[in-house]
C-alpha cells in the first residue's frame, strides 16, 4: 500500500493508513535514509495510538517505552548498534515477542533477528515537504 503526503499536517492521515493496513500485526519496520523523517512519522503514529508521553529518537538508549491507553509501546532505534551482541543484551526477544506493539528504526541493521511477519514502513523523500509511504506486510 501506498500513501503520498505533501505535508507534515498530513503525517496523522498516513498513521491512520497504516493502522488501518496493519490488522493485527504489532511489529513495524521503519526504513529511510537518513532525515526521512523516521522518528517524525512515528510520533504521529504514537499520537494516533493514545501516548500522552513525550516521543522521541532512543538514539542513545536504544528503546524507549510508552504507555498508551492500556497497552505498551516499544521504540527502538538500531542506528548506533555496533554488533548483534548488543540486541542480544537488551534482551530483544522479550520485546519483539512480548504481544506489545514494537516500532524499529534502521531495522536493516538487524535483519537476521527480526520477527517471522512484520509491517515494513518505508519512507521516501520526494521533496523538503512531501513524503511516499510503501507499506508492506512481511
Amino acid at each position: 500500500m501506498n500513501i503520498e503526503i505533501n505535508h507534515p499536517d498530513e503525517l496523522g492521515n498516513a498513521a491512520e493508513a497504516l493502522l488501518g493496513f496493519a490488522g493485527n500485526e504489532k511489529i513495524f519496520a521503519f526504513e529511510g535514509e537518513m532525515g526521512a523523517g523516521k522518528t517524525t512519522f512515528i510520533k504521529a503514529l504514537c499520537e494516533k495510538l493514545g501516548v500522552k508521553d513525550v516521543v522521541s529518537s532512543p538514539t542513545f538508549s536504544i528503546v524507549n517505552e510508552y504507555a498508551a491507553a492500556g497497552q505498551i509501546i516499544y521504540h527502538f532505534d538500531f542506528y548506533r548498534i555496533k554488533n548483534l551482541h548488543e540486541v542480544f543484551d537488551i534482551g530483544y526477544e522479550e520485546y519483539f515477542y512480548s504481544g506489545h506493539i514494537c516500532l524499529i528504526e534502521w531495522p536493516e541493521r538487524i535483519r537476521e533477528l527480526m520477527p517471522e511477519n512484520y509491517i515494513e514502513v518505508g519512507i521516501t523523500t520526494l521533496s523538503e515537504m512531501q513524503r511516499l509511504f510503501c507499506f508492506t506486510k512481511i
